[in-house]
């Protein structure tokens, strides 16, 4: 999914200047990184709320239109107003095709309903992590990880190095880490059908 995100450039900076910026429409930001030198930017605070609510736009690579030059960032940091419906902040960073990125991708979980623990033996399925940090070039960049439940039981649990990862595209892990992204769980008092049937058994009066 290509996005295109219109930008202009600012020189008043301060907090006399963003006040003014904001109530003229306007959210102020800055894109910095790469060979070039920081810039002050300013983007249409309604064009950019409604991309803010795609999931896609925090995980893709814009292609930034700042007063008719192109330049291709990712979506670093974003500052919003404790209780109004306002955008503060932006922070973009740029992007090289040939130099690896970081970046959190968003997590979608799939086919729980169809797995053994859910289906079969009564859990429900509990997502302890909703994005991973990934790293890959910026061509790579997925805008989710698709994460498969189908095969997993009551009592069990998936881990990031069973994920699919999509092709160029590599979890950001500590060394010896493989953290837990989702495990079917019984709600409390239940059993599964394994140990209901054990239970069964040893309650059973012997002949």
């Amino acid at each position: 999914m290509s996005i295109i995100l219109k930008a202009s450039k600012r020189d008043e900076q301060g907090t006399g200047a963003s006040r003014r910026l904001r109530r003229a429409g306007r959210v102020p930001g800055i894109l910095y990184g790469g060979e070039g030198a920081a810039e002050q930017i300013s983007v249409d605070h309604n064009e950019v709320f409604h991309l803010l609510r795609q999931e896609a736009f925090h995980a893709s690579v814009l292609a930034m239109d700042i007063d008719g030059k192109r330049q291709t960032a990712i979506l670093r940091d974003v500052q919003v107003h404790p209780y109004k419906q306002q955008v503060l902040h932006l922070d973009f960073q740029r992007v090289d095709a040939t130099h690896k990125i970081h970046v959190k991708v968003p997590l979608h979980f799939v086919n729980a309903e169809v797995s053994p623990g859910v289906k079969l033996q009564g859990g429900v399925a509990s997502h302890v992590m909703n994005e991973l940090d990934v790293s890959c070039l910026p061509g790579d960049l997925p805008e989710f990880i698709e994460v498969d439940l189908a095969a997993l039981s009551a009592g069990h649990s998936l881990h990031v190095s069973q994920i699919r990862m999509p092709e160029g595209v590599e979890p950001v892990l500590h060394k010896g880490e493989d953290p837990v992204v989702a495990a079917i769980v019984l709600p409390r008092g239940a059993k599964s059908d394994e140990a209901a049937g054990e239970a069964a058994s040893a309650e059973a009066p012997k002949k």
